[in-house]
This record gives structure tokens, sequence and C-alpha cells, in this order.
């Protein structure tokens, strides 16, 4: 139950992966038999994924995974725009956004972190009026790792391209949930993870439209067209592409899967167990998450005791889970101080079962029934 944070490989990606190890293990840059069959096999896998984006193959850049397709997206673009100084960003961004920020921020860059309501929704009139003339960039998440709260991104982007500002959104969590489509979000940058949509961990991709005005961060063998030195991972780079295309092969079937247990999941829980709120938008939110606050217990220690019971779920983004701060999603919808510290986010995928929801269910009612039999809060 804690998808969000990884996904087991698919045995089709695995066997799309395993020739590349031993066989056709060649360098992509030389110029042998060897390398043109690896060289073939990134050009094809290049194509795929841009093809399950909507996008062209050249627009494509093979990345280590979200982090740094954030990081190149964001710091690629900044430093180099005419002298624009200025980011604008929401404050329930995954750390690879905000850290990269407020690296800008200590070279001197200024960022403007626009709140959220209280179902994580962007404060669109805030965006809008915190535009500026050095503005350079909008960096917006598609969906929210931790409440699942899908953003208006095609209204973002509408508001970038009137002021012209490059707009970069992180659809790490989005791609393979909901359909994702470069032209119909608008985007000039996006971000994709192989590990969570049932590919390989370390190889991810930044989508960056023709014509916009990015420079590198990794320099070396003007790999990836210059734009990312270092030699192709080509094994992970294939299972990353076959895990997109069964992605987009997938989406209905999994989105109406993932959806129809994430519904019973939300309303037997608010059937079963007292005083719990639902964290996020109730309806424009992924298919497959589920962030709950329970009140007077704790979340790791909800944590530990479902793992007891074989249910793994998260307290937050596994990128920062073992901070014991409270979330700064959570934070920034408000949720009062008895709830923020009992929450849970349970990420549905392909492979659950509605028997699965029933035992996790089951196990809820039992932790937490146990934890608020020992806190001195529950039951005043």
């Amino acid at each position: 139950m804690d998808h969000s944070a990884t996904t087991p490989v698919d045995p089709l990606v695995v066997d799309a992966m395993l020739p590349f190890f031993t066989e056709a293990f060649g360098n992509a840059s030389s110029l042998h038999s060897f390398g043109t069959e690896a060289a073939d096999a990134l050009s094809l896998a290049r194509k795929q994924v841009a093809d399950a984006i909507g996008a062209h193959p050249e627009e494509i850049i093979f990345t280590s995974g979200g982090t740094e397709s954030d990081n190149l997206a964001i710091r690629g673009v900044v430093p180099y725009n005419n002298g624009k100084k200025h980011v604008i960003t929401s404050v329930i961004e995954h750390p690879a956004v905000l850290n990269t920020c407020a690296f800008l921020e200590e070279l001197g860059h200024e960022v403007t972190y626009v709140p959220v309501d209280a179902d994580g929704v962007v404060d669109m009139n805030i965006l809008e009026k915190s535009i500026k003339e050095n503005t350079a960039l909008i960096s917006v998440m598609h969906a929210n790792n931790e409440v699942g709260t899908i953003q208006p991104i095609e209204k973002i982007s509408k508001i970038a391209k009137e002021n012209n500002i490059y707009f970069h959104t992180d659809a790490v969590q989005s791609v393979g949930k909901i359909p994702v489509n470069v032209d119909d979000l608008g985007v000039d940058m996006l971000s994709i993870s192989s590990h969570k949509i049932h590919g390989p961990k370390g190889v991810g991709a930044l989508y960056v439209r023709k014509g916009t005005n990015i420079s590198p961060i990794v320099f070396g063998g003007n790999h990836e067209k210059g734009m990312r030195s270092g030699t192709e991972n080509v094994s992970g780079i294939v299972g990353f592409a076959k895990a997109m295309e069964l992605a987009v092969k997938l989406l209905d079937a999994d989105s109406i899967h993932m959806t129809r247990m994430r519904d019973s999941l939300i309303s037997r829980v608010f059937d079963t167990i007292s005083d719990v709120r639902l964290n996020g938008h109730p309806s424009r939110r992924l298919p497959n998450n589920v962030n709950m606050s329970f009140k007077y217990v704790e979340g790791e220690s909800m944590l530990m005791l479902l793992d007891m019971q074989g249910v793994a779920v998260s307290t937050g983004s596994a990128c920062s889970s073992k901070s014991l701060k409270a979330s700064h999603v959570l934070s920034a919808l408000e949720i009062e101080d008895e709830f923020i510290h009992g929450s849970l986010r349970m990420s549905l995928g392909r492979e659950n079962t509605m028997d699965d929801i029933d035992y996790v269910v089951d196990a809820l009612q039992e932790t937490i029934a146990k934890l608020r039999a020992m806190s001195p809060l529950a039951g005043k």
C-alpha cells in the first residue's frame, strides 16, 4: 500500500532489460556494432517515452530519475534566462523542487512560494499576482505525492504562456495514473520517474519542449545531445520505456481498478473508525491515493504496527519520511494539530485487490483501537 514510494518492476519490463546486461552490453557512443546496437535501443526507447506523453523523441532527455529531472529543469533554465532571476513555485512541491529553489535563493535568485487551499489546490489568484517582469520560470507539480491533489496545470500553463514565462511540472506521480499529454497540459518541461510506474530505479526523463532555452548542469562527454553527460544506462532506459508503454496500454483499466479500491477504502474507514479525516481534494485526486489523518494517534506508531501485520504504508513522502517534523504538505493545508501527526498515506497499485482493502481496513481498526487505548488524549 505504498506505491507512491516505489513499485515492483513488471516482469515484462525485466524481460526487456535482460539482454542489455549480457548480450547487448555495448556503449551507445561506440561506433562498432555493439555500440550501434545500444544506440538503436536508445533511439527506440526515446520514441516510446515520447509517444507515451505526446512529445517528439528529440524533446526527451534521459536522466537518473525525477530528482535530477527537476534539478535540470530549474537549474538549467533560471540562471541562463536573460538575467531573469525570479521563480514561482508552490509550498507543497516535492523536496527535489523546494530544495533546488532554496539553492537558487542562496545564489541570489528570488523565489515566490504560492500557498494552497485546504484541499491542496494552488491559489491561482496569488500565483498570477506573483508574476514579475523578471520571472523566468513557474514550477508546479501535476499531482501531489502526499495527498494526491491534481493541480490545474492547463490554467497555469495558459498564464505562463501569456506572460512569456517557462512552465515546468513534476509529473512523477501522475504519469501512469491519469492521462498526461504535454500539448494538452501546455507545459514547456515535464519530469518523469521510471520506478513509480513499474520500471527500474535510477532512471527517468525530462521532457523539454523544442525552443526552450535550457543549459546542462552535468558536463562531460556530450551525451544526450550535450544536455546530460555520462554513459547512458541502456538497460534501465529500455526498461523505463517498456514501463511507459505498458502504463499507457493499461491506463484505463488501472485507473478504474485503483479508483474502485480507493473509494472502497475511504468509505470503509469512515464507516468503521471515528475521528478521521481525508486529506487532499475529495474528487480531483489521483486514483490510487488515500491520505487520512486519525485523531489521538501518531503516524509512525501506526506505520510500525501495520508493518508488523504485513501492511506497508507511509507517513509522507518516502524521500523525507525519516524526518520527525510534520509534513510540509499537511502543514500547508493547515490541518489541525490533533490530526496532523496521525496521518497515513496509502497508495494503491495495479496488483492490489479488494481482498487487500478488506485486510487493510481490519488492520487499521485493530491498530488505531490499540493506540487510542494507550493515548491520554483519546476519550477526553
